[in-house]
């Protein structure tokens, strides 16, 4: 059964993603479950992603605002910090997770994610390093995945 702290700070978050939404992005409610909810982020201007919308699945604990929402790509991504399963490689999802923290700021930090990778804490090494070895062949396969999954 949800708890009465979450729910109020989730349906909070909600209003305020509604009537400010962060740039480039957007999130909300999946049918009637407050807890499950589906976010999009448009590919930054100047990274590859740019042109492609991403959507991502976001699920809340019961325990939120003090365990952090497990956000993961539903869209295919070929990003050094996203694996296969699409899951996120971000400090604030795991360890620095506050409860100061809300959906808006965690879609802001996975979209300047995309803009700025961080092949030193990869979940996907081989891409990490094509990012460091061959940046211009990296850009190019992620526009490719970027046509072929996010259009």
């Amino acid at each position: 059964m949800a708890n009465t702290t979450s729910t109020k700070r989730i349906q909070a978050e909600l209003a305020n993603i509604i009537t400010e939404p962060p740039p480039n992005c957007s999130a909300g409610p999946v049918g009637d479950n407050l807890y499950e909810w589906m976010g999009t982020i448009m590919g930054p201007e100047g990274s590859p992603y740019e042109g492609g919308v991403f959507f991502l699945n976001i699920s809340f604990p019961l325990e939120y605002p003090f365990k952090p929402p497990k956000v993961t790509f539903v869209t295919k991504i070929y990003h050094c910090n996203i694996n296969a399963n699409g899951e996120i490689c971000l400090d604030i999802l795991k360890t620095m997770w506050s409860p100061a923290l809300t959906v808006s700021r965690v879609l802001l930090s996975i979209s300047s994610l995309l803009t700025d990778p961080n092949p030193k804490d990869p979940l996907m090494f081989a891409i990490a390093e094509s990012l460091l070895n061959n940046r211009a062949e990296h850009d190019k396969t992620a526009k490719e995945w970027t046509e072929r999954f996010a259009k």
